[in-house]
């Protein structure tokens, strides 16, 4: 990365430890960056959504969201791009959940939670769609609060990740036709 995007991104994971860190508010926002542990939360909703036949496409271009979002991200660029965590990088960040082990770019909470919700979202009635969207927002976001991603890695992973839900519905398309 370039040191100009570093300093940019340090400088506001320091200052939302500074300013914005509260004891009322850490609990909230550690519980949502949770629902992005593994991408767990989009699974779970994403299966469950197969088993009405009604909602069952939705279902599975959340999967598929999901699968893009997996390949481009974090078996793709994390590898490729390398970059390291900003706790590693910059001793006076501390975060407040478990050290992650991969890489930091892009994130993956970030990525995976924009790719099902843009995966869905157009099929879905539109206060559903907009709450998985606000969802996926809040996530990215909670990745720097905890301290365990820059800003530029979830912005990264927030464009991965609305591409890979957007490509879920030609995809889908296509194992129609199939």
């Amino acid at each position: 990365m370039p040191e100009w995007i570093t300093s940019i991104d340090i400088n506001i994971l320091l200052f939302i430890q500074e300013y914005i860190r509260t004891s009322f508010l850490t609990p909230f926002v550690i519980f949502i960056t949770s629902l992005g542990n593994a991408g767990i939360f989009w699974i779970v909703l994403s299966v469950l959504l197969l088993i009405p036949k009604k909602t069952r496409k939705i279902g599975c271009l959340g999967i598929l969201g999901l699968l893009g979002s997996l390949l481009v991200n974090n078996l793709l660029l994390k590898n490729l791009v390398a970059r390291i965590r900003p706790y590693d990088a910059f001793a006076s960040l501390t975060p407040l959940v478990a050290k992650p082990i991969d890489y930091s770019f892009p994130s993956g909470h970030t990525g995976s939670s924009f790719a099902a919700a843009c995966a869905m979202y157009r099929d879905l009635p539109k206060w559903a769609g907009i709450s998985l969207l606000l969802l996926a927002v809040l996530i990215g976001l909670s990745r720097l609060y905890v301290g365990v991603h820059y800003p530029s890695d979830v912005l990264a992973g927030m464009l991965t990740g609305i591409l890979s839900g957007c490509m879920a519905h030609p995809i889908w398309k296509k194992l129609q036709k199939k």
